[in-house]
């Protein structure tokens, strides 16, 4: 009798392990694997629709961010090219969102963006491009996101910036999928078909 109490209680215990580690390993399993950059800094800026956007717009939404301006004779085009493939992925999905902050906000007022927005075939609501003072937007892409923007008058366009995109979580964290080596890579590529396609993945494994 011994023995059978002995089985009985250690399939007791092997039971009530199970019923408190099977929520926590599915709970585990389904969290994306993305590495966590740092949190995004308190912005406010005007959108191309006049209406202010913080961070407050953003929330509880998966949304990327560039760093662009509409005269760009370079990488620009492309970026925004690429973006709108990522808008059309996501286009009836309102928790996705798109922040494309303008590097040259004396040029790119509210109504300039707007003609760009409807050039380029900018539709998702939750797509807003954004001005405000220069100063700030630089400290923003440089400190914050610490994706490089800078004026430079001797380069054509009078801009120099990146051409990655970052991505941001639910909670205003900037996310990053990692490397074969489990290193994040922390932004992603705007420019080559492989980063949009990795940030079209990531997009979902943060909804």
């Amino acid at each position: 009798m011994k023995k059978n109490y002995s089985y009985i209680g250690i399939t007791f215990v092997i039971l009530i392990f199970g019923i408190w580690a099977v929520p926590k390993i599915i709970n585990t399993l389904s969290k994306p694997d993305l590495a966590t950059i740092g949190s995004v800094p308190a912005f406010s800026f005007t959108d191309q629709n006049q209406k202010i956007i913080t961070n407050e717009t953003f929330k509880d939404k998966v949304y990327i961010v560039e760093f662009f301006f509409t005269t760009c004779p370079s990488i620009c085009p492309i970026m925004t090219e690429n973006m709108v493939k990522i808008q059309d992925a996501f286009l009836g999905n309102p928790k996705v969102g798109i922040a494309s902050f303008s590097i040259d906000p004396a040029h790119d007022t509210p109504q300039v963006l707007k003609e760009y927005a409807e050039n380029k075939g900018i539709t998702k609501p939750q797509w807003h491009l954004l001005t405000g003072e220069k100063e700030k937007i630089f400290k923003l892409a440089n400190e914050g996101f610490n994706l490089y923007v800078g004026e430079v008058s001797e380069v054509e366009g009078g801009f120099e910036h990146s051409g990655f995109f970052a991505l941001v979580d639910q909670e205003g964290n900037i996310r990053s999928r990692k490397d074969e080596n489990g290193n994040p890579i922390i932004y992603y590529d705007g420019l080559k078909d492989n980063g949009i396609q990795m940030l079209k993945e990531d997009i979902k494994k943060l909804l």
